[in-house]
């Protein structure tokens, strides 16, 4: 068995030790509040997925030449214009 193999069954092992946890403390809430984590959890996955599909998309999009030069220094100033303090 090779070593990344091995090491992704580790993690996956660990993982689903940490969620059999948390799912039986869960249980001993009244049933509206596990809906509502359940609901929380769902939701943080999902956004999670959608960050990774857009980092992989800006990924490709490097990796076929079509990044352009960035002036950090403009980028900042642009960024701060809209938060004056006066």
């Amino acid at each position: 068995m090779n070593r990344a193999l091995l090491s992704e069954m580790r993690y996956t092992y660990s993982m689903i030790k940490a969620l059999e946890h948390a799912i039986s403390e869960l249980a001993r809430l009244p049933e509206a509040d596990q809906e509502q984590i359940s609901r929380e959890l769902v939701a943080h996955v999902q956004k999670l997925q959608a960050l990774r599909d857009a980092l992989d998309l800006g990924v490709k999009s490097l990796d076929a030449g079509n990044g352009q030069t960035l002036d950090i220094e403009e980028l900042i100033q642009r960024k701060n214009a809209g938060h004056v303090r006066g």
